[in-house]
């Protein structure tokens, strides 16, 4: 797993304060890896997700550190969703 796959993950979990979300998501970060979350919190792998975010790594850094709002990032082409745009209205709101 690499170090930014393992940064992503505990950046989600801090986020979602050690619960998890209603539903699942993917946040595929290209050329590193999968982080997954579904009610038992982010790990890193791949699953059969309702809604999957694509990016780079540094912008999925910037998402976790909150210096990037996930909306401004999907608004300029940085960030793609596939899927439950309700879902992920609602991880928008909670990484922001």
């Amino acid at each position: 797993m690499s170090d930014v796959v393992t940064q992503a993950v505990a950046g989600m979990n801090e986020k979602l304060n050690g619960g998890g979300i209603d539903g699942t998501a993917q946040f595929n970060i290209e050329g590193e890896g999968s982080v997954f979350v579904d009610e038992n919190g982010a790990r890193a792998g791949e699953g059969n997700a309702d809604v999957t975010f694509n990016a780079d790594a540094d912008t999925f850094r910037e998402i976790f550190d909150g210096s990037l709002n996930p909306t401004t990032a999907f608004m300029s082409g940085r960030l793609t969703i596939d899927g439950d745009m309700g879902m992920a209205m609602k991880l928008a709101a909670t990484l922001a």
